[in-house]
């Protein structure tokens, strides 16, 4: 019991008498008053507990953080590796059309629609179940159910296991500029457009051939 309590507790009695009702009244209330102290001092400890420790929250904001960071960063490869294959494009094109007749200080830009598309070798497995129904009129009907699964094959390579690739698809090309010198004859132009057609299999109207400024 706290000091300050006993004092008072003390002072209520009389000496050699025993206390008086109004007596235990006030001793009563005074340790009501007590239970009442303890009980709000241990809300408040716990209501600032609360407060203060939110885990939930904190975990879920790094979580979804982390995740926005890797969809980035894997975009940003993509665009990466379809603007290295864009630069290689262009300097092939580039090295080709400068050796065509009267044609000089070629420049080339090419937009592809993605980056190689990779065939890798599946197997189909194909399951077929058949099955009779009875009818409550003595009818008899017949379902047959197909399943089809398509699985990549699996081979070794040394100590990995990769899929089986077949084969490699060149991206898709969306358009073609290009700008030098000797196009703006008509029969050097239609040299750089079929040359440029046939290379990267690409409609002529993809191409855009433009006489270079001098």
């Amino acid at each position: 019991m706290p000091e300050w309590m006993s004092r008072i507790m003390s002072s209520l009695k009389v000496k050699d008498k025993k206390p008086t009702k109004l007596q235990y009244i006030a001793i009563l209330i005074l340790i009501a008053v007590f239970i009442l102290l303890v009980s709000n001092l241990f809300d408040t400890n716990q209501s600032d507990n609360q407060i203060a420790n939110p885990p939930t929250m904190v975990e879920s904001s790094r979580d979804e953080s982390d995740e926005q960071t890797w969809k980035q960063a894997e975009g940003s490869d993509a665009s990466s590796k379809i603007a290295d294959l864009e630069v290689a494009y262009e300097e092939d094109l580039v090295q080709l059309l400068e050796k065509i007749t009267g044609v000089s200080g070629v420049e080339v830009m090419v937009n592809l629609d993605a980056t190689n598309e990779q065939v890798y070798q599946k197997n189909l497995v194909i399951g077929s179940q058949i099955t009779n129904e009875n009818d409550q009129n003595g009818g008899t009907r017949k379902i047959d159910d197909e399943t089809r699964e398509q699985t990549v094959v699996i081979i070794r390579q040394g100590e990995q296991e990769v899929p089986l690739l077949i084969q490699t698809k060149k991206p898709k090309v969306r358009g073609v500029l290009i700008v030098a010198n000797g196009v703006d004859n008509l029969e050097v132009k239609k040299w750089v457009l079929d040359a440029v057609s046939k290379v990267l299999d690409v409609p002529a109207h993809r191409i855009s051939v433009m006489p270079k400024n001098t």
